[in-house]
């Protein structure tokens, strides 16, 4: 992951850490903090504010750790801090600063804390020309000049205790989690239960289904309550669930993503029983009736723009360590009433409607990318798309694979274009077949993928059939749960494969066929 390809790279939200604990109780070893991988000293420990959750250091650590000068005005309570013509100027109390004059917001200015005056890094560190990079297992802070170049050895394999081990927990129909409505108590303490089992197993991060139709597990101002939290569309479940699992996710030193289904507005086309919120009621000219569900018109500039703005509310408004998308882009094997959008957005640099489409998915693709990285670097972002590109019949540098469907030709998306630009920080195919389907070989398709990467800065994830294993209707290879453990086994051998995802949650702790135990002794191993 990104986090893991640039080890000194310091996350701008940084200084937004994930809360962890509330004030009030946490109890942890201390933070601490790195230059250019040299530990600083710091005689009081950094300690992150609640609410807000900025990052608070002495100021010490920006005197002698960083090289600035440092002035504390007692009877104004006033900073400041000077270096190379830079001077930043904050008032206890005050939501502003300034920086050479000119008035800039904060989120948290001077605290006095034991005698001692604590500054917020992330705005200091920003504006020192520094980066900064939030360990949240190590509660490390690594901080990186922009004149250092952190050492690459591609030859050396990422320790696999630092690879991705997830799980997808579905939220749409209540799937995974929760399974009980109108009960903030049942539903928390169902989350936690449910992420201790998963951590006792080895899984160190979650893809949590935040947006299933077009809806939120947040309090957003775009969109209404999703209904799997009370039943009924709009309706306030009496807490904010997101901050909730960010909270209990990173109080466990594990990840947590952000899921979205970013163009499946509803999961039936009816509209009885949306809130009056709901963009298939605000804006039914950007619905489309397709697979007996509505799905927001990717052709429709607007449309895939109040898609963004959903998705960077929650980047800015959590600590959350990446946001992730599914394969829903366009349906695959229906027919899709698009015609008169692409006679009405068609500038002319398009003369088939499936080339306009896959424009329009690349477009959304590069314009949210663009949007996390400015706002939030350290953010992930990734997408799972269908595990199969194209079949070589279709194309020579597909896979050797005979698919019915394709993410290029079937779903119009455009992956290779997106891992060549660099658009996305992963790539996490559903490879959801076994090592023995000969329509579309595991084994094959890894190899495929692993050359596909090779040489970018995008990361590989494998997006495993949990779901399948002891399902007697597929194929023998899933009657047993050897059959995901020798997924794994194969992947060892290459340096490109960062992690793997898990399709979903109940199906691994339900323990299908020993699947969970086995899963346990393979990352203990």
């Amino acid at each position: 992951m990104k986090f893991r390809r640039w080890l000194l790279v310091l996350l701008l939200s940084l200084l937004c850490l994930p809360s962890v604990v509330p004030a009030a109780q946490a109890k942890s070893p201390g933070i601490s903090i790195f230059l250019d991988g040299q530990k600083l000293d710091s005689d009081i420990s950094p300690y992150i504010l609640p609410k807000v959750n900025v990052t608070m250091v002495p100021t010490r650590v920006i005197s002698e750790g960083l090289g600035a000068s440092v002035n504390w005005d007692q009877k104004s309570k006033t900073v400041t801090v000077s270096k190379d013509g830079l001077q930043l100027v904050m008032t206890s109390g005050r939501t502003t600063a300034l920086v050479n004059g000119s008035s800039v917001s904060l989120d948290a200015s001077v605290q006095i804390k034991n005698s001692r005056v604590m500054v917020p890094i992330r705005f200091i560190s920003e504006n020192l020309g520094l980066t900064v990079k939030w360990n949240q297992a190590a509660q490390q802070i690594s901080l990186t000049s922009t004149q250092v170049t952190p050492p690459v050895d591609p030859g050396i394999p990422v320790p696999d205790n630092e690879k991705i081990r997830g799980v997808w927990i579905s939220t749409v129909f209540n799937l995974d989690w929760p399974s009980t409505k109108n009960n903030i108590l049942k539903q928390q303490n169902e989350y936690t239960a449910l992420l201790d089992t998963l951590q006792d197993t080895g899984i160190n991060a979650v893809f949590v289904q935040v947006r299933p139709a077009g809806d939120a597990l947040y309090p957003s101002e775009i969109v209404p309550w999703s209904k799997v939290l009370t039943g009924t569309q709009g309706v306030d479940p009496g807490y904010d669930p997101l901050a909730f699992m960010v909270e209990e996710t990173h109080r466990r030193g594990m990840e947590f993503h952000a899921w979205f289904n970013p163009f499946r507005a509803n999961s039936e086309t009816s509209t009885a029983g949306l809130a009056p919120n709901h963009v298939a009621l605000t804006h039914p000219e950007w619905m489309i009736k397709v697979n007996n569900q509505l799905m927001i018109n990717p052709g429709i500039p607007e449309a895939r723009q109040h898609i963004i703005d959903t998705i960077m509310e929650v980047v800015n408004g959590y600590e959350i360590d990446g946001i992730h998308l599914d394969d829903y882009f366009y349906p695959s094997n229906a027919t899709i009433n698009d015609a008169a959008t692409y006679k009405t957005y068609n500038d002319g640099s398009y003369t088939d409607i499936g080339d306009w489409r896959r424009g329009n998915i690349n477009t959304f693709v590069q314009t949210l990318g663009d949007s996390i990285n400015r706002v939030k670097p350290s953010v992930e972002f990734g997408i799972s798309p269908f595990g199969v590109w194209r079949n070589k019949s279709a194309d020579p540098t597909g896979s050797d694979t005979s698919a019915g469907v394709t993410a290029y030709d079937s779903m119009y998306a455009d992956l290779r274009t997106w891992i060549r630009n660099g658009w996305i920080d992963y790539i996490a195919p559903q490879i959801y077949w076994s090592m023995n389907f000969t329509a579309a070989d595991y084994d094959k398709l890894v190899d495929w993928w692993v050359n596909e990467v090779k040489g970018t800065d995008v990361d590989l994830l494998i997006g495993h059939a949990a779901y399948k294993v002891g399902d007697l209707k597929q194929e023998k290879s899933w009657h047993t749960a050897s059959e995901i453990i020798a997924q794994l086994q194969y992947n060892e051998q290459f340096n490109e494969i960062d992690g793997s995802i898990f399709f979903r949650a109940k199906n691994l702790i339900s323990n299908p066929l020993g699947l969970l135990d086995q899963l346990k002794l393979y990352y203990q191993s």
